[in-house]
């Protein structure tokens, strides 16, 4: 997810939803680890604008296992997302594993609603609950590169994951901008952009 700025236009960016997958847990491929190894620090991130790209985050996500939650590939996966949605030519606020070519529940997402406003890691989740009236709000996304939208969210919702070091499941209730992100980086988790929700969709101007 990037932050808003832009150019209104009357016409939604049209792209189609595929429900393809399915969910549950199985354990890392071999040829999902050799992505994550493969890579750079700074990993590609998948663009709606390429075809391939396009299909793969369409599709949903699966869970991770315990043992693969406590491996070094999950690790360096979780490194390099780190790493790569806070770089400069990304310069995001979330992003979703499927974001860089893994269906994987896993998100990483920048806490606004935490002293220093760090980034955290969020294997295995999911929105148990959502409540408020829906406010509208601009979202942006590192795989739609040049285009923000006007989004309707949920102001509060109770995030469940796993925690990497215990494998216990955490529950959080978060509230505002950070609400956003989360319900926005889950969204990719099901094959689900922002533009299925916009009510508008603009250029950036920058």
């Amino acid at each position: 997810m990037k932050v808003l700025g832009g150019i209104l236009l009357t016409t939604l960016l049209a792209v189609g939803v595929c429900s393809c997958g399915q969910a549950g847990r199985a354990s890392l491929t071999r040829e999902e680890k050799a992505l994550i190894t493969g890579s750079d620090s700074l990993m590609r991130v998948l663009s709606i604008f390429n075809g391939e790209d396009s299909l793969l985050l369409r599709e949903k996500s699966v869970d991770f296992t315990a043992a693969d939650l406590r491996s070094e590939s999950f690790k360096a996966l979780a490194a390099k997302m780190l790493y790569s949605v806070k770089d400069p030519s990304q310069d995001g606020v979330g992003i979703a594993a499927p974001q860089v070519g893994l269906r994987r529940r896993l998100v990483c997402v920048q806490r606004f609603d935490k002293p220093g406003e760090p980034f955290g890691v969020y294997p295995n989740v999911r929105l148990d609950s959502l409540w408020g009236e829906k406010v509208p709000g601009g979202e942006g996304c590192l795989s739609i590169p040049g285009y923000y939208g006007s989004v309707r969210r949920f102001p509060s919702v109770i995030v469940s994951y796993t925690d990497p070091n215990t494998l216990r499941t955490v529950k959080e209730t978060v509230e505002g901008f950070t609400a956003v992100i989360f319900q926005h980086e889950i969204d990719h988790l099901e094959g689900i952009l922002y533009i299925d929700r916009a009510d508008s969709v603009w250029v950036d101007s920058r």
